[in-house]
């Protein structure tokens, strides 16, 4: 077989640097609302960092985490919320020792006309508040998210 007969590439969408900013912008007044200092952190399809705001309140733990739920709704498409019922299955618990994944609510996969192009991550309230503040902001930005 020569590489002139299989498909070499594909196209991957990814958030763009400016719908990311504008997330960010989002989330932080949704954030507000709920009375929360927190740092967000916005990835792209690959999971890798395109975006990152930390209120000047927001504890310094809370800059690795966001960026890691990020990271973590970014890799299967999945809220990090979900990701405590996935472990207890004992054939995939291993995955809890991978250092990024983060199975805390606040990690949401950004997702435009069923394409997964990003994950957002949010940390600094708990985790209910987390997940709150990022799926608002994805809504109003007029993201797909998953009920």
């Amino acid at each position: 077989m020569s590489i002139a007969n299989i498909t070499a590439t594909i196209n991957q969408p990814t958030i763009s640097t400016e719908a990311a900013r504008a997330l960010v912008a989002e989330a932080r007044a949704e954030a507000a609302e709920l009375g929360i200092n927190v740092t967000i952190a916005v990835t792209d399809a690959g999971g890798h960092l395109k975006v990152f705001d930390r209120a000047d309140d927001a504890p310094f733990l809370t800059v690795d985490v966001a960026i890691d739920k990020a990271w973590t709704a970014a890799s299967f498409g999945l809220a990090t919320h979900v990701w405590n019922a996935i472990l207890a299955d004992s054939t995939v618990a291993q995955l809890a020792h991978r250092p990024r994944l983060v199975p805390v609510g606040g990690g949401v996969p950004i997702v435009k006309d069923g394409k997964l192009i990003g994950g957002i991550g949010i940390s600094g309230g708990n985790a209910v508040q987390d997940q709150q503040a990022a799926e608002r902001a994805l809504r109003k930005l007029g993201f797909d998210v998953a009920e």
